[in-house]
């Protein structure tokens, strides 16, 4: 038998790596089955993180290649209403930090389909998207938002400087962790900069993932998970400097880290040493420190296949709400199967039919639920908690229930909003 290739540190290339949490094999979580591909064979990869030990930054190995996932890409960020308006408060903040004027070039690297960008084009700037998706990008088009169709890579990032100048700010929301070549993407980042210009990235932040039990935020997408430790390092890798960073609420606790160009980048602020005395008070700076992560995940896992097996036994109903990429390695991990979740719905056209990888269970549209008024709906995009509570609503009518399984079990009245 052949050896396996030891595995190496993407961002110090250091051999020393050791085990966060093994959520053992699954399919590709945005890889969602036809009908047809149901009786044919579907490949799995290992879902097993790694902590640096050289410089912490935790990370999956490349199993998949980012052209088989993101040429035709499932996820498109304009389904969710509160996601769009993230991003059009975003736009207005950022206008007034980076001194944005109609003659201010923004450029976003994944841009998807213009969720963000749409509102810097109707405020008057100009946009470019970076995108590598060929369905979602032509969205953003439709939509009025210049599009280019590339992976981003140093070489990518002086095209777009040299057709459409140097950018007074960057954006790189939520794709910080989904490239496998950190470095050449964060000297893309670099190269479409102006000298003087703003990088924002918005990632989501290790810290909350441990405190809060995130484990279905790993998935074969996101090759990497961030402290604001490792993103200092990251950054300077591409000759950027962490200015400023914010704790925003998305995605169950993200970082927005502001960034400059190293050769005019003033001293940090405040919020970044006060950050980084946050995870070093919870031991992320530290290998020793991100022990203990997977058995708390083995007791998520349980409470929840207890609560579905209770469930049948009791003849009661359960179906899911969304189908995103997170729900799919909670499904695979748990190993939850139509016999426990009938079916699961989702807002987006494009998965209707279709089925979740891996643990192959059909997806519908929303409106399915109110046909069947089952007993209990498990909320899959638990993120987007206030607003799934409030689309759901009228599951309180025939007396059903919803369940959020992280970070902890919950079983609540429909309009229940979070704490």
């Amino acid at each position: 038998m052949t050896a396996a290739p030891a595995l190496s540190c993407r961002l110090c290339g250091s051999t020393e790596l050791e085990s966060f949490v093994d959520l053992g094999a699954t399919p590709p979580c945005e890889l969602f089955l036809t009908a047809e591909a149901l009786e044919a064979p579907e490949p799995t990869f290992p879902l097993h993180p790694r902590v640096c030990r050289n410089c912490l930054l935790v990370q999956l190995p490349p199993l998949i290649d980012p052209d088989e996932t993101f040429t035709e890409y499932a996820y498109y960020s304009s389904f969710s209403t509160s996601w769009v308006e993230h991003a059009r408060r975003f736009v207005t903040a950022a206008t007034a930090r980076a001194g944005l004027t109609s003659d201010s070039l923004v450029v976003e690297a994944a841009s998807n389909d213009g969720y963000l960008l749409q509102h810097v084009v109707a405020d008057g700037m100009r946009a470019v998207g970076v995108e590598p998706s060929v369905n979602v990008g032509q969205a953003a088009r439709d939509k009025g938002v210049p599009t280019v169709t590339a992976f981003l890579s140093p070489e990518t990032g002086a095209a777009v400087r040299a057709e459409h100048g140097p950018a007074a700010l960057v954006v790189a929301n939520n794709v910080y962790a989904h490239i496998p070549d950190v470095v050449g993407f964060t000297k893309g980042l670099r190269a479409m900069v102006a000298d003087d210009g703003w990088v924002s990235i918005e990632v989501q932040h290790l810290l909350t993932l441990v405190a809060l039990r995130q484990f279905d935020t790993i998935y074969h997408e996101h090759f990497q998970y961030y402290t604001v430790g490792t993103a200092i390092r990251a950054l300077a890798s591409g000759g950027l400097d962490l200015v400023d960073v914010e704790l925003v609420p998305t995605h169950g606790g993200s970082i927005r880290l502001w960034a400059r160009p190293s050769e005019l980048a003033e001293p940090a602020s405040p919020a970044v040493a006060q950050v980084l005395a946050e995870e070093a008070k919870a031991g992320l700076d530290t290998v020793e420190g991100h022990a203990g992560f997977a058995r708390e995940v083995s007791r998520i896992r349980n409470d929840l296949m207890r609560f579905l097996i209770d469930a049948a036994d009791a003849g009661k109903t359960v179906v899911g709400y969304g189908a995103p990429g997170k729900g799919n390695t909670l499904l695979n991990y748990c190993g939850i199967r139509p016999d426990l979740l009938g079916y699961t719905v989702d807002r987006n056209p494009y998965k209707h039919g279709r089925y979740t990888p891996g643990t192959r269970i059909p997806i519908h549209p929303p409106e399915r639920i109110d046909a069947d008024r089952p007993d209990y709906v498990l909320v899959l995009p638990w993120n987007l908690r206030d607003e799934i509570t409030a689309q759901l609503a009228p599951v309180a009518d025939w007396g059903g229930k919803l369940v959020f399984p992280i970070p902890t079990l919950e079983v609540v009245e429909p309009g229940s909003t979070s704490a």
